[in-house]
């Protein structure tokens, strides 16, 4: 879905109509005769392309596999021939260090299916003590009806080189796996999505994967929303991590900026508007349907702090007018006062989505500090410490 400026998954070069699509969450280019409609497939070593460009018989696209990291490549449609143009980084990772993405499928509740990407801990200068199970990390991807790719994540292989299990989740509503799949978030966002993070990391620790006793969750802007709800409303993990993360629905509905302002009629429910304006209208609360007005504060974890009783820790971008910090400070706030353990990290010059290298590191390195602290293990790395209130040493 055409949900972001710019996108681009066809083209036409010459008598062919190039396309990239998604087949079980993993991306492949094919050219589809105009003339004939015979469709064929062009092999490539990429699970990921987008952005795809055609000039004459020359296209364009930028892509990823498990072991590669974004670039901008191009191929040769009568040749057969690919060639990376430019790497969008390298990595001094060695290759038998590389957690490759293991595409996973697993049962939900009502019968449902939900996917994803499954990575093993993988470091070679190291081995955990016989019968030990690795703790888990779950990603809840932001979207919420986006997708989370098998490219190479140097985040991910930050966390897998150092002993832990990682889950990618691409739950229901996510691009990849056919309208229908999408679709099952339509009025269900805070719940399905939810589901099918606790459940794949409870699948996985039923098979033996993972440390059932040890599992943490993340996730950023929707996905951080994501994780606020599965740590709020459900009790699976032991920690989790919160970026810019949507705490209030209703807020969100109110504030949020213009090219996404209808989209949570969709995926929770109907929000009035000022018929003069168009824009959300607080107002006009009461006139909403009872129970439209309740599903908004029954999935918001800033009406329920009460129920949340894990240890959470925050980023938040000062600057951010997507999700503004007042979600993040008011939820962090009722969590220090109940005695919850807490870490909020703010970083003045962001906005929504950090960009800026020094800050990036210290997040990451930030929160394996936390899960260390609140799971209980030294880490290997010299990290600074963050300020974790209510967590006794």
């Amino acid at each position: 879905p055409q949900w972001q400026f710019g996108m681009s998954t066809c083209a036409v070069a010459g008598p062919e109509l190039v396309c990239a699509f998604s087949e079980h969450g993993q991306w492949s280019l094919a050219g589809v005769n105009t003339a004939t409609g015979r469709c064929e497939s062009r092999p490539l070593p990429y699970t990921e392309i987008s952005a795809l460009r055609a000039a004459g018989r020359q296209v364009v696209f930028i892509a990823a596999s498990p072991r590669q990291m974004p670039a901008l490549v191009s191929f040769d449609l009568d040749s057969g021939r690919h060639t990376v143009l430019r790497e969008s980084a390298s990595t001094s990772l060695a290759d038998d260090d590389i957690s490759v993405a293991e595409p996973v499928s697993y049962p939900t509740p009502g019968g449902m299916e939900a996917h994803g990407f499954f990575y093993p801990p993988r470091n070679h200068r190291y081995r955990a003590p016989a019968g030990e199970r690795p703790p888990l990390l779950v990603l809840s991807h932001g979207g919420p009806t986006a997708a989370t790719g098998s490219g190479l994540n140097p985040r991910i292989q930050y966390f897998t080189t150092r002993g832990f299990a990682v889950l990618d989740v691409n739950y229901r509503g996510s691009t990849g796996y056919g309208r229908a799949y999408r679709e099952q978030l339509d009025g269900h966002w805070g719940v399905v999505d939810v589901e099918d993070c606790t459940t794949g990391a409870r699948w996985l620790a039923a098979q033996g994967r993972v440390d059932g006793r040890r599992m943490v969750i993340r996730g950023s802007s929707a996905g951080g929303y994501t994780t606020l709800c599965a740590l709020t409303f459900h009790d699976c993990f032991a920690a989790g991590a919160s970026y810019y993360g949507i705490s209030d629905l209703e807020a969100l509905a109110r504030d949020t900026h213009k090219f996404e302002k209808h989209y949570l009629d969709r995926l929770v429910g109907p929000w009035p508007a000022n018929p003069q304006t168009g824009h959300p209208c607080p107002a006009a609360l009461a006139s909403i349907p009872s129970a439209q007005a309740a599903r908004y504060r029954e999935r918001s974890p800033i009406h329920h702090a009460e129920r949340l009783r894990t240890p959470v820790i925050f980023f938040q971008g000062r600057e951010d007018k997507v999700v503004p910090p007042d979600q993040t400070e008011r939820l962090a706030s009722a969590l220090r006062r109940r005695g919850v353990p807490v870490a909020v990290v703010i970083f003045d010059n962001e906005a929504h989505g950090f960009r800026r290298a020094e800050n990036i590191e210290r997040a990451l390195e930030a929160e394996y500090f936390f899960y260390a602290r609140v799971l209980g293990f030294t880490p290997a790395d010299d990290l600074p410490a963050v300020t974790i209130d209510n967590l006794s040493d």
